[in-house]
């Protein structure tokens, strides 16, 4: 427990110090009148999601779920893997142990890779690149010069570039996995087709879920130990789940508002949910999102 608690807090304090000094000063400077120089920290590429292989690696082998890695340029190869490092998806040393150690690359795991690739690229270039203009012409300038449909049109939009943005680097990246004998999870499943919120979070960059459900909410308490608590975990969840995306408050507001949006809907609206038909909660989760 020791030796896991030394790696967790030198893996997690590198990246806290790397990714929020600046956040944590900047916030201490304006609550206390104080005047800290706030340092102008280079970000290490991808540092958020390989940080979050190497904890999830130490926890599960403190869990007994995989063995130790005993060759460390196999473990450097597993913490990081090109493909995956700078937009995830977050793959644990449990889903790629074996292809680490014993690989085999076949004719069509090159063809299935390839056209994971084609579709991932097609997403990005052809897709998300196209609309990221009209979204700036929307959404780029000042709002009081848009109408109400204007501004709407926008999100919108802004909405599927995002979208078609990081699935498309998630496929390309499940692509060139495939291509060099690794197999990664989809990270995406129609996500903006969700009847939920909660369905919604299941199909949108599923990875980060399942890493937060699995190494946060599970050991927290879960749902285990009555509604209070678990209210109190997803709150702390969301809260995390939002500052790990960017150091800043609006960040930490995004994740909260999800975690009160999934709070209500499990305890209060799913009744009512149950009794629509489900192109209307299509719709409705389509809105709450995009706000």
């Amino acid at each position: 427990k020791l030796l896991l608690a030394l790696g967790l807090v030198l893996n997690l304090g590198t990246l806290v110090g790397f990714k929020y000094t600046g956040f944590f000063i900047e916030n201490l400077n304006h609550w206390f009148s104080l005047s800290i120089p706030v340092p102008d920290l280079p970000l290490p590429l991808g540092i958020s999601f390989f940080t979050f292989r190497t904890v999830s690696y130490l926890i599960d082998c403190a869990w007994g779920k995989v063995k130790s890695e005993r060759n460390f340029f196999t473990f450097l190869l597993y913490v990081s893997f090109f493909p995956i490092t700078i937009s995830g998806p977050i793959a644990r040393y449990e889903t790629m142990q074996a292809d680490l150690h014993q690989r085999r690359i076949s004719a069509d795991d090159i063809s299935i890779g390839f056209g994971r690739i084609a579709v991932g690229l097609a997403k990005k270039i052809m897709l998300a690149d196209r609309l990221s203009g009209i979204v700036d012409q929307f959404l780029g300038n000042d709002f009081t010069s848009q109408t109400t449909l204007g501004v709407w049109y926008g999100v919108v939009l802004y909405a599927l570039q995002m979208y078609f943005d990081f699935s498309g680097y998630s496929d390309m990246a499940i692509g060139l996995g495939r291509m060099l004998g690794f197999e990664f999870p989809k990270n995406f499943d129609r996500p903006y087709a969700s009847g939920s919120v909660t369905e919604f979070w299941r199909r949108w960059h599923i990875s980060l879920g399942t890493w937060f459900r699995e190494y946060v909410y599970i050991p927290l308490g879960g749902n285990r130990k009555g509604v209070k608590r678990q209210i109190i975990n997803l709150l702390i969840v969301w809260a995390l789940t939002g500052l790990w995306h960017g150091a800043a408050w609006n960040f930490v507001i995004w994740g909260l508002y999800y975690g009160i949006l999934l709070i209500f809907e499990k305890f209060v609206y799913v009744h009512l949910q149950k009794r629509l038909p489900k192109f209307l909660n299509v719709v409705i989760t389509f809105i709450v999102v995009i706000i």
